[in-house]
């Protein structure tokens, strides 16, 4: 039955109108709900432009422009070339990471946020990650943390590799909190501000990181989330107060 409208008088009349898409979100919408009803399913190729206009009686631009949107919700992603085309993308917590890095890539370099901001929201994340991940964690989960301690301590501090083990080091432990929303979370922030690449990493800052990264360890080995929080809190501050000062540094250099 038509939803009525009450107009002057009294008198009711049916409302008839719905809002009108635009071709191209009609496209997206329908794709969009074939991906999440499971219509297609993860690493699905989707069919060429070509036969997608035909299907919906639009031109391949329009197709072109709904197939964009959808990479840009992190929904599909495009592969060049033979063989290449659109495929539907895993829809779960890594893919929300991997689309909030990207989003806050693009926001860093238009110069619309700061790396002072993202880097206290990733404190903020942090801490309760590290609480979560002392409560939570398994045997295995604390082998892998040693064996990344293991690593960092072989390496000098202008090895390259430092800088992605760092990033291991916290995504591991937000991994370990059980809360996939908050490692995807994380994992974005910390991948996209990579804070190790902000630090003049003297030997001094190399041994106080690793230090603090034992102490953190520690504390999820004995599965006590106030020294986890204790800990992960003096390293975030400490690495905020020395990326300031570089970047201090680095700007009275310019001027």
């Amino acid at each position: 039955m038509p939803e009525l409208n009450r107009v002057n008088g009294g008198t009711s009349t049916p409302i008839l109108g719905r809002k009108v898409l635009r071709p191209r979100q009609q496209v997206e919408d329908a794709l969009r709900k074939a991906v999440l009803d499971g219509q297609l399913r993860t690493g699905d190729r989707l069919p060429a432009e070509t036969e997608l206009a035909r299907q919906f009686s639009v031109s391949r631009p329009t197709i072109r422009e709904a197939l964009s949107a959808l990479e840009s919700q992190g929904l599909i992603r495009k592969v060049p070339g033979a063989g290449g085309g659109s495929f539907v993308q895993a829809v779960d917590h890594t893919a929300l990471g991997q689309v909030v890095q990207e989003s806050m890539h693009n926001l860093l370099r238009l110069g619309s946020i700061s790396f002072d901001e993202v880097a206290i929201v990733r404190q903020y994340l942090e801490v309760p990650a590290a609480t979560l991940a002392a409560t939570n964690r398994t045997d295995e989960d604390l082998e892998e943390l040693q064996e990344l301690l293991a690593e960092q301590k072989r390496r000098t501090v202008d090895d390259p590799m430092v800088a992605e083990l760092d990033a291991q080091f916290h995504i591991s432990i937000a991994r370990m909190s059980g809360n996939r929303i908050l490692a995807a979370l994380v994992y974005a922030l910390h991948r996209e501000s990579e804070p190790v690449s902000y630090l003049d990493l003297s030997p001094e800052v190399g041994r106080d990181t690793f230090a603090q990264h034992r102490h953190i360890v520690a504390a999820i080995a004995e599965q006590d989330p106030g020294a986890a929080e204790a800990a992960i809190t003096e390293h975030l501050t400490y690495l905020r107060g020395r990326i300031r000062k570089h970047i201090s540094n680095q700007d009275a250099a310019t001027v």
